[in-house]
């Protein structure tokens, strides 16, 4: 079935090429763009339109952004999509993307025509595409499409060298494709107006939040439904008496919460309401494992320390794996044990993250939205 699709989004593709090139595409499955989006649209040649088609899971953003002037349309792969988006996605001169997207392995690809990932994170931990241990154990023709879409990405906007060599090594790409640009989302956690207005919705929603310690629980996203928070989490992460801790959970894991509740300790505090990014500008210590939220919050003022809590390193490493040198480059020791994760929070050492930033966020300071766009405005007004 993914082969006939994939023909069918070439053919409509073939039959929708002479379409006058007059648009700009940003394909959205993550939420936390919206500022770079609008400011791109802002500063676009008159000649171009700006097309958000966006996943399900983005409508809050996208009503952001349509609220904003932005023609925004939903999408998901099916008959719809091909007969419908795919004369959108062929009129584009510029097509941005923030995640791998299947689609593009049956797109026509024309040379006067740039597509753009502008990954939705600015570091990584663990591993995807072809690092990925699972990939191995794909078909020959799974793999053959995965490279297709890899191919089909003109550059690669990355905030360091460290995260250019992650795509060169999980896509097979060369390094000529990456652009040292700085990751744009990151512009928000180094501006001091930001910062202020992210304290301010947390205190308003939060205001128990204020004058204590922080301690912020935001473990990465598992894909497989048997994972289980360890016995005693909720007990180490509340160790320090003066702290309260929050826990930020991926919705799909949320059911994972219910041990903790049970606990009824009122110095554990649940604000699903409230989005991590915020969260992050008002935590003291981050709690974490193999999520791109620390090198977010690596970027920030109020950042004292931060925890490595790899309980389940063993199974993760083979799906879906771990940087294999992250060790070197984590700006502590991680710890493996619920024993290990109350001393630390006990202890709260102040951590430096000096090297991490300049190893993760080489080209993050501020300033990353201004360099991208400049870059592809340019690129526009040369066509």
């Amino acid at each position: 079935m993914k082969v006939v699709y994939l023909w069918l989004i070439r053919l409509f593709s073939i039959m929708n090429i002479w379409r006058p090139k007059n648009k700009v595409v940003y394909v959205m499955s993550f939420d936390d763009n919206v500022d770079f989006i609008k400011q791109l649209a802002q500063r676009l040649p008159h000649k171009y339109v700006l097309y958000v088609l966006y996943k399900s899971n983005t409508e809050a953003a996208a009503t952001d952004l349509a609220a904003f002037g932005i023609t925004t349309r939903p999408f998901s792969d099916g008959l719809k999509f091909v007969f419908e988006d795919i004369s959108v996605l062929m009129s584009a001169k510029l097509i941005i993307c923030d995640n791998y997207y299947a689609f593009l392995g049956g797109l026509v690809k024309l040379p006067t025509t740039k597509i753009v990932q502008i990954w939705h994170a600015d570091g990584a931990i663990k591993k995807f595409g072809w690092e990925d241990p699972t990939t191995a154990m794909r078909s020959n023709s799974d793999k053959h499409r995965f490279q297709k879409v890899y191919d089909h990405f003109d550059e690669y906007i990355v905030g360091s060298k460290a995260m250019g060599q992650v795509f060169v090594n999980s896509y097979h790409e060369k390094f000529d494709k990456i652009k040292l640009l700085g990751y744009p989302r990151s512009d928000q956690y180094l501006d001091p107006e930001w910062q202020k207005k992210a304290r301010e919705r947390i205190f308003r929603s939060a205001p128990e939040l204020r004058n204590h310690r922080v301690i912020l629980y935001a473990p990465t996203y598992r894909e497989h439904q048997n994972f289980k928070l360890p016995k005693g989490l909720g007990s180490a992460l509340a160790a320090d008496p003066n702290a309260l801790v929050v826990i930020k959970l991926h919705p799909v894991l949320r059911d994972r919460e219910v041990p903790m509740r049970r606990i009824g300790n009122p110095k554990i505090k649940f604000y699903h309401e409230l989005e991590t990014s915020d969260l992050l500008a008002v935590a003291d210590t981050l709690v974490t494992d193999y999520s791109s939220v620390a090198f977010d919050f690596s970027l920030l003022p109020n950042a004292k320390s931060m925890i490595f809590f790899m309980f389940d390193l063993d199974n993760y490493q083979k799906d879906p794996g771990v940087q294999d040198d992250f060790l070197d480059w984590l700006p502590v020791e991680p710890v493996y044990k619920v024993e290990q994760l109350k001393d630390q929070i006990s202890a709260s050492p102040v951590v430096n993250f000096d090297q991490f930033n300049e190893h993760w966020n080489t080209y993050n300071d501020g300033h990353a939205t201004k360099r991208v766009i400049d870059r592809y405005v340019k690129f526009l007004e040369s066509n």
